[in-house]
């Protein structure tokens, strides 16, 4: 299954059947809702699945956005956050979210864990890979203080995160709706890239699935983190979809497949046809380079 994420163009819609409708025509049966819904798109949102424009493949959390934040913004509330405040928040909303994809017939939500409370690795890191510095000693040094303080201080944010997960996969698992854990960009985001395989032996839930944000695992690879290729197999087990856009070296991601480096031949073999393929493509992107993105990887994935 192929769909196409609301993040390119819901900031240019107030209805939210003409959004959907804007999907539809590029050719896409289904769409993802992203976490930059507002609640006035909400009516539309529900007219145009009623009238059978579009089917809702997946919601991405938080969806609606909370009252109050007009913008895009997954991490408002963080399931790692120490304030007992924002964790309610973080499962209200999530609860929320559930509701919306069990009203929409949506087969899945993914969903950001949070992060872990340390200084912004990730973005030091970059600023010395965009000047070409990533062989040099203080890029190695930062890379082995950033893995030292996320192994030291990951207890408490993981502890906290996975409570609320185990609390919401239990009501997302009374509707049926599948909940999908993205891989992140960031270094400080949890789970960390050595631990998806405890993740996954704590969630045995086959409702808990591993869901596969192309560009942030090439980030990870530009980043020396991981192996993108060998990281999907690994993972293919627990595979529940993808996030799919290209990236230009080092981190500008959310481009048109086919005009960055991620190699799609190389990772083809581990797609099936029963995953969720979402196209999550830039909002600054005209419907032409959208389309010339969607074909270039549909001509080397297939169709389904």
């Amino acid at each position: 299954m192929y769909s196409f994420s609301t993040c390119w163009n819901s900031h240019r819609h107030t209805d939210g059947r003409a959004m959907l409708e804007e999907i539809r025509d590029l050719g896409f049966e289904f769409a993802e809702l992203s976490h930059g819904i507002r609640l006035s798109l909400v009516p539309g949102i529900m007219q145009a699945v009623e009238a059978g424009v579009i089917k809702i493949s997946t919601l991405h959390n938080f969806c609606p956005l909370p009252i109050g934040c007009n913008h895009a913004n997954p991490n408002v509330f963080k399931f790692s956050s120490t304030n007992a405040r924002e964790r309610d928040n973080a499962y209200k909303h999530t609860m929320k979210t559930i509701e919306m994809a069990d009203q929409l017939g949506a087969e899945l939500i993914v969903l950001h864990m949070g992060e872990i409370d340390m200084r912004n690795y990730t973005d030091k890191l970059i600023d010395l890979l965009e000047a070409g510095k990533q062989d040099s000693p203080k890029y190695q040094k930062l890379c082995q203080a950033a893995e030292l303080k996320r192994e030291k201080k990951k207890a408490k944010a993981c502890d906290l995160a996975y409570g609320m997960l185990e609390r919401i996969a239990e009501q997302s698992s009374l509707r049926g709706i599948k909940l999908g854990i993205e891989i992140r960009e960031s270094l400080e985001e949890i789970p960390i890239d050595t631990d998806w395989d405890f993740f996954f032996q704590r969630f045995d839930d086959p409702n808990i699935c591993y869901w596969h944000d192309i560009g942030h695992a090439q980030i990870k690879e530009n980043l020396g983190f991981i192996h993108h290729r060998l990281h999907l197999e690994s993972m293919s087990g627990r595979l529940g979809g993808f996030h799919l856009h290209d990236v230009q070296f080092p981190v500008r991601d959310h481009r048109p497949p086919g005009r960055g480096m991620i190699d799609f031949e190389g990772l083809k073999h581990v797609v099936k046809s029963e995953h969720i393929k979402v196209f999550e493509l830039s909002p600054s992107l005209k419907p032409d380079a959208a389309k010339e993105g969607v074909a270039h990887l549909k001509a080397i994935w297939g169709e389904d």
